[in-house]
């Protein structure tokens, strides 16, 4: 039944070449296929709809029909129609170097690539539950067009739970909805560029797509080093056209080290005796293992820091669902730029993360998931302590990931050999800022986005590669 509409009326763009309509027609299909336009399996239109479409012939259509299947790229069986083959034959090249197959990337068994939760766990049932309340209690202009600040039910829910889970000085007027981190930063990047700030500097290990939306706001980015007390900020004194940095300060990210007390101090002397600003990425500040929860920077300051924070680590990155706790002068300015090019994230959706939030379900999800991520970080510590105990690993006490340190000079050739077993792993080299010349070798394993299935059998292959 799924495809039952493609024996009438499917539309098929084809445009026979070269003399001859048989052969014109013949060609063009050959081509679509081996060029990968019509994928395996592709059910194309009847002869008769096929040459209706094309003013020609019935016969003409199902003779270059008959063709391509003789050649093997296309199958035809009673009931099923003709049919792209599953197996077309492969383009033929010429010349010594000519290679007999293509060369196919194998799709992994196991990630264990970071920054991703665990989706088999969505709380499905609860956020339906909620959804179900929110709409019924939601009044008609909830889904005309809204503010741009975001929903006023899910700020002052964000408001409480910030202020309580992670020390943020946050009131609904404060705050401003987005569509997650990189949103969020977008935002801020273009409105730090229209104050006149010229530079924003970065951690010397961080994510390359933040550092691009930056640079793309017209932003230079300098990299501030970070050691194993975290990003040292006492260099930013230093850095004399340095109007912004952008620091993970509750748990660095990849290297997995919390800011020490008297950096993040240094931070906030620096952002008040420039008049700059601190932009803090709270990616996953509610998982915390071996040691107390270490709240927000933002709380020794918040007029000179920015909070972002997101239910991509919490809950699932696909609700595109963030919020930033902004200076007072600051609302405005962002609002206008958001406003300008997006006017709302979505309504019911905001509804309804204010209701699961408000419902208490937000937070037993979070201890909930505290308790399962905790268990594979322990089962990961377990196995490399028994297989691999020339291995060190560091970054555990908070966070959805770990980083295992490597011999110097193998990281490129364990992360091929996981390809080879069928695992995806990053290495730590992947998150150097361009300026940063040489660092240590090792992988940043991430823990949180293997089902709990699939957990045994990703060790297993991860201790089969490690050195």
């Amino acid at each position: 039944m799924t495809d039952s509409w493609a024996a009438f009326g499917a539309d098929l763009h084809i445009e026979p070449v070269g003399p001859g309509l048989r052969s014109g027609l013949t060609t063009a299909l050959r081509d679509a296929v081996r060029s990968g336009r019509l994928t395996p399996g592709t059910r194309l239109p009847s002869s008769r709809t096929l040459a209706v479409d094309l003013g020609m012939a019935r016969n003409t259509v199902a003779d270059a029909y008959a063709d391509l299947v003789a050649e093997g790229w296309l199958t035809a069986r009673q009931g099923s129609g003709t049919r792209v083959a599953q197996r077309a034959p492969a383009a033929r090249r010429s010349g010594p170097g000519a290679s007999r197959s293509p060369n196919v990337r194998r799709r992994p068994v196991h990630s264990l690539l970071p920054g991703s939760p665990d989706l088999a766990s969505f709380p499905r049932s609860e956020w339906l539950k909620a959804a179900r309340r929110a709409l019924a209690a939601a009044p008609h202009e909830a889904f005309g067009y809204s503010d741009p600040q975001g929903r006023i039910e899910l700020r002052t829910v964000l408001a409480e739970y910030l202020a309580r889970a992670r020390g943020v000085y946050a009131a609904p007027e404060r705050i401003v909805v987005c569509a997650g981190f990189v949103h969020g930063l977008s935002l801020l990047g273009k409105v730090l560029r229209r104050r006149g700030v010229r530079e924003a500097a970065v951690e010397s290990y961080g994510l390359d797509i933040h550092r691009d939306l930056l640079t793309g706001a017209g932003l230079r980015t300098p990299c501030l080093p970070v050691d194993g007390l975290g990003a040292r900020t006492g260099e930013l004194a230093a850095m004399r056209r340095v109007g912004a940095v952008l620091m993970t300060p509750a748990h660095q990210f990849p290297t997995g080290v919390p800011l020490h007390a008297d950096r993040r101090a240094a931070a906030v002397d620096w952002a008040r005796s420039r008049s700059g600003l601190i932009l803090e990425d709270d990616y996953d500040g509610e998982f915390r293992y071996d040691r107390q929860s270490v709240g927000a920077l933002q709380g020794l300051d918040p007029e000179r820091v920015v909070y972002l924070g997101t239910a991509s680590k919490s809950l699932a990155p696909g609700l595109r669902l963030g919020w930033m706790v902004l200076p007072r002068s600051l609302v405005g300015e962002v609002c206008e730029e958001k406003g300008g090019a997006e006017w709302m994230s979505a309504s019911p959706d905001q509804l309804t993360l204010a209701e699961f939030i408000a419902s208490g379900a937000y937070d037993r999800h979070v201890r909930s998931m505290r308790l399962r991520y905790r268990r594979r970080r322990d089962a990961l510590v377990a196995a490399l302590a028994e297989r691999a105990p020339d291995v060190r690993v560091s970054g555990i006490a908070a966070g959805l990931h770990a980083v295992l340190e490597l011999p110097a000079g193998t990281e490129r050739s364990v992360v091929q050999a996981g390809a080879w077993q069928g695992l995806a792993l990053e290495g730590l080299g992947r998150f150097r800022h361009p300026d940063v010349e040489s660092g240590r070798d090792g992988l940043v394993i991430g823990y949180g986005s293997p089902a709990d299935s699939a957990w045994t059998g990703a060790l297993d292959a991860l201790c089969r590669v490690l050195p």
